[in-house]
């Protein structure tokens, strides 16, 4: 019997090397400069600041280039309110979201089930989901299907096997 995991995954490698080319980057151009613009970064979370509304909408777009460029995708970042901060200036949070959560895993296996492809099974298995079948075809197109919708987070196909 044929199986592959169905997971959602982050390289944070590679979201800390976009979000210092973009403090690199934020720090030289010269039309952040004396705008107090910041980009950091804490364990699951993205802090973004800026002097106004404006500066810090071209903020998030240097930080999400940055991003698409270390192919980070940007289903995996989800941004906060914009609130205002001190000294005039505004502030936003974005947060990184890895793993499958219990609903999201609900609305996979549904989906799996709704595709009506005769033998295939799912399950959940902790931040994953395993789906198998006997036919290798029959994982090939739902590969293809669950590539095709949307469930607003990056997924990957892992451990595919026949």
């Amino acid at each position: 019997m044929g199986s592959f995991d169905v997971v959602s995954q982050i390289d944070m490698q590679e979201v800390r090397n976009a979000v210092d080319q973009a403090a690199r980057e934020v720090s030289t151009r010269y039309d952040f400069k004396d705008s107090g613009s910041l980009i950091t970064l804490s364990e699951a979370e993205i802090s973004l600041s800026s002097s106004s509304e404006d500066r810090l909408t071209a903020l998030r777009q240097v930080l999400e280039e940055k991003l698409v460029r270390r192919k980070v995708s940007l289903k995996a970042v989800s941004y906060g309110e914009v609130e205002e901060a001190s000294g005039a200036s505004v502030r936003q949070q974005a947060t990184l979201q890895a793993g499958i959560s219990g609903d999201k895993a609900k609305e996979l296996n549904k989906f799996i089930k709704s595709l009506g492809i005769k033998g295939v099974q799912s399950q959940t298995q902790g931040e994953q989901v395993r789906v198998m079948s006997k036919k290798r075809d029959d994982l090939q197109a739902v590969i293809a299907k669950m590539k095709e919708a949307d469930f607003e987070l990056p997924l990957q196909f892992e451990n595919f096997r026949d």
